[in-house]
C-alpha cells in the first residue's frame, strides 16, 4: 500500500495591510483613545487603593488594607498590561510568523 502524504501550499506569503479596508487609520487612533482611558483609570485605581489602604492602615483594620493593597496590585497591573500590549502583540506576531 503506498502512503501519500497530504499536499500543503508552500508559498504563502500574507501580511497585515493597512490600506486594505477604509477606516483602519480611524481605528487606529480609537485604539490608542482607548489606551489613554485605560491608562488614566489605572492611575486613578492605584491612587483609589492607596488612599483605601492608608486609611485601612492607620484605622488598624486589616480587611480594608487588604482590600487597598490587592486595588494596588490590580492598578499596577492594568498599567503594566496596558503599557506593554503593543509590544506584546509585536512579539507574539514576530513569534508566530518564525513557526
Amino acid at each position: 500500500m503506498l502512503y501519500r502524504s497530504p499536499v500543503l501550499p508552500y508559498d504563502i506569503t500574507i501580511s497585515p495591510n493597512s490600506n486594505g479596508l477604509p477606516g483602519i487609520g480611524q481605528l487606529r487612533d480609537v485604539v490608542g483613545a482607548a489606551m489613554t482611558v485605560g491608562l488614566i483609570l489605572a492611575v486613578l485605581a492605584l491612587i483609589i487603593s492607596a488612599i483605601v489602604w492608608a486609611l485601612g492602615a492607620n484605622s488598624s483594620n486589616p480587611h480594608l488594607a487588604g482590600r487597598g493593597k490587592a486595588g494596588v496590585l490590580v492598578g499596577l497591573g492594568a498599567a503594566i498590561i496596558t503599557g506593554a500590549s503593543v509590544t506584546l502583540v509585536n512579539f507574539f506576531w514576530n513569534v508566530g510568523q518564525s513557526v
